[in-house]
Formats: structure tokens, C-alpha cells, sequence
């Protein structure tokens, strides 16, 4: 498996997909990618020579912002949502939807699994 930018991409995958493997990375920065490279995006990611390997390392490093980095830069505009006290914020600060999904049903990707609430009333409990 080639490393590229310290993850390691499938073999057995087009050069286009598996650079997706790269936190950052989507179908259109791949495809980008290969064009500037002039590499084949249906080549198979095996098929790279150590030279392609550090060219497209070098390339993804210098142009575009990708997995530490990136992850770095995420992390630190969600603190300072939390720092100044803004709304998103709070709905990050609480593990709720941010951008105004509802949550009284649904949700339950954000919220996790459901936590029982002990002593509620049943529909049937109450007839």
C-alpha cells in the first residue's frame, strides 16, 4: 500500500478513489489532483512509482490543506465557537444538531442512543 501524507491508500483501487482515503480529499480534489499531475485517474494506486508517491505528497502539502492539518483547523474554529459563546457553540458544547435540524425526533446520530428516563409515565400507564 502506498503512504501518502501518512495514510495509507488501497491497492486495488483506482488512483482518483483511493486518494479519497485522505481526510480532505474528495472525488473532485482527486480527480484535480491527477490532472496537475498528469497522472491517469483510472490507474491502479500499485501501479505508482516512489517518485509519483512523493510527488503527489509534496503536491497535497503545498496546495491544499489535509488530515492533521485539517483536523487541526476544525477543532480549533469549533473552540473558539465555544469560547466567544455562541450558539453553535452551545449545540456543539451539548452534542446537538448545530445547523437546525429538529430533535425531537430524530437526531439520533448527534445525541447517541437513547437514554431512558426513569420514573416517566407509559401512554398505557396512564388509561
Amino acid at each position: 500500500m502506498p503512504r501518502v501524507v501518512g495514510v495509507d491508500i488501497p491497492n486495488d483501487k483506482r488512483l482518483e478513489i483511493a486518494m479519497t482515503y485522505i481526510y480532505g480529499v474528495g472525488r473532485g480534489t482527486a480527480s484535480k489532483v491527477c490532472v496537475e499531475l498528469q497522472f491517469d485517474p483510472g490507474m491502479q494506486a500499485r501501479d505508482l512509482t516512489e517518485e509519483q508517491i512523493t510527488n503527489l505528497a509534496h503536491h497535497l502539502e503545498k496546495h491544499y490543506v489535509v488530515e492533521g492539518q485539517l483536523r487541526r483547523n476544525i477543532a480549533s474554529a469549533i473552540g473558539r465557537l465555544r469560547d466567544i459563546g455562541s450558539y453553535r457553540g452551545l449545540r456543539h458544547r451539548r452534542g446537538l444538531p448545530v445547523r437546525g435540524q429538529r430533535t425531537k425526533t430524530n437526531a439520533r446520530g448527534r445525541k447517541g442512543a437513547k437514554k431512558t428516563v426513569a420514573g416517566k409515565k407509559s401512554v398505557k400507564g396512564m388509561k
